[in-house]
């Protein structure tokens, strides 16, 4: 019999809803878990105890007093450093932020307290969600990072110390370390989840990712966290689609847009070898694999997500940067600085290309079900210094186009390894279902080296 600690987010919850599980046994199993592990992983930065267990007990006597319960009732969930929490330290990862307290909760935190979540803690953040490594550790191998920015939301994941936890991407931020963790990283459609009350690095390509370890739970927590926001510009001005339909109808072997160009010669031997071997048992599972070529437009993408990144977060940071520059890291500092000298013509430009390959992408996914690619071109690195290469998530990023990585194996060193579909604009249930199909055929279910008991 698992642990309780062990339990997906869709099994605790029913399993709460059965009255078969107390919130509160499931909070202290977790908590109990943070306390044996967090010394080594170094994955959390606040967990106020005393809070969770006060909500774990309102949600115990909730389900006692047969009120209504949401959809993640009792169940607890991790939040990056950088989502607004009120009366909850939210610092970023940050000299600059290291006091302070919010007000107010995020949209996003707002609606998993609405559906009946707990609050697990902070989860480790690099700094502002940038490049600066973190010391969060990789739970396969302490000497591996954990990727970046989620470093801490992934290895706590992974670790089996909160069931799901909030990232953000604005390059690769939460499907690289779900990728290099060895679980499953969602990031949605552009504007799909709010992005009120989390820290920016950029406004027009932040995105609010979602760590869980299985498809369903990816797809549950989307439920949870989708919806229009007036507080964010960038929200989707349209109806949250039925997910779970949409998963249904595409949980069956799919046509796979297998992309070969650029991610075969960016990836190392093994990771490709691997991809083609995934892909290989999905046709074997009945899957129809086509291969398809990128757009031109494709040549361009990482320099003008550069660009828009580096400009749009110097113009977040500028005031902070005049009176405390040397507070900052120095890779956060070197791009915000190279964004504030930055000519208005080449950010312009950069937005220009940007929507010519957001146009491209859109007609090259329409060729299939899904496209699938590597999700990493190599494990994560032996190297604490380093939150390694989000060249394969970038391109999503881009184009605002949702993407899930379901991790399907590990290296000759022991570290996970990952495939990475992506689908059509606001289509995320056709790419949840066919990851959960994949997950279903060649899915990697096994406990990180050093936290297996």
């Amino acid at each position: 019999m698992p642990e309780l600690y062990e339990l997906s987010v869709a099994e605790a919850a029913a399993q709460i809803r059965e009255g078969t599980l107390s919130p509160v046994a499931l909070a202290e199993s977790l908590l109990a878990r943070i306390d044996a592990l967090d010394s080594n992983l170094q994955a959390w930065v606040t967990v106020d105890r005393e809070a969770v267990l006060l909500a774990a007990r309102q949600r115990e006597a909730d389900v006692q007093r047969g009120e209504p319960l949401g959809p993640i009732h009792g169940v607890p969930v991790g939040l990056k450093d950088i989502f607004y929490t009120a009366g909850m330290l939210t610092a970023c990862g940050s000299k600059v932020y290291a006091d302070f307290v919010p007000d107010f909760d995020a949209t996003s935190v707002a609606k998993i307290k609405a559906a009946g979540g707990i609050i697990l803690g902070k989860a480790v953040t690099t700094e502002f969600a940038t490049s600066d490594p973190s010391p969060t550790r990789n739970p396969w191998n302490l000497e591996h990072t954990p990727g970046g920015s989620s470093s801490g939301s992934s290895a706590a994941v992974a670790a089996r110390m909160v069931p799901a936890a909030l990232g953000s991407q604005t390059g690769g931020s939460t499907c690289r370390p779900a990728a290099y963790n060895g679980i499953v990283g969602l990031k949605p459609t552009y504007g799909r989840i709010s992005r009120y009350g989390v820290a920016p690095v950029s406004w027009s390509l932040d995105h609010v990712g979602i760590l869980t370890r299985t498809v369903a739970d990816a797809a549950l927590m989307l439920t949870v966290l989708s919806g229009e926001d007036d507080n964010d510009p960038g929200s989707l001005r349209q109806a949250v689609p039925d997910f779970s339909g949409q998963m249904a109808e595409y949980d069956r072997p799919p046509r796979i847009g297998l992309v070969r160009q650029y991610y075969q010669e960016y990836s190392t031997p093994e990771i490709w070898a691997h991809t083609e071997s995934v892909a290989n048992q999905l046709a074997s599972a009945g899957a129809d694999i086509v291969e398809l070529p990128l757009p031109d437009s494709f040549a361009v993408v990482h320099s003008f997500q550069r660009i828009v990144m580096n400009v749009e977060c110097a113009a977040f940071h500028e005031a902070n940067h005049r009176v405390r520059a040397a507070d900052y890291g120095p890779r956060i500092r070197a791009g915000m600085e190279m964004g504030m000298i930055m000519p208005t013509t080449a950010y312009h430009k950069a937005q220009r290309l940007r929507r010519q390959f957001r146009a491209d992408m859109s007609e090259l996914v329409a060729k299939a079900d899904v496209v699938m690619t590597p999700a990493i071109p190599a494990p994560a690195p032996r190297d604490l210094n380093t939150t390694g290469d989000a060249a394969f998530q970038v391109p999503w990023t881009a184009a605002g186009l949702p993407t899930v990585v379901v991790s399907t194996g590990l290296s000759e060193l022991g570290m996970p390894m990952a495939v990475q579909f992506g689908g059509p604009w606001a289509q995320e249930g056709r790419v949840l279902g066919a990851a959960q199909w994949c997950e279903r055929i060649a899915g990697l279910n096994e406990m990180p080296t050093t936290v297996r008991t």
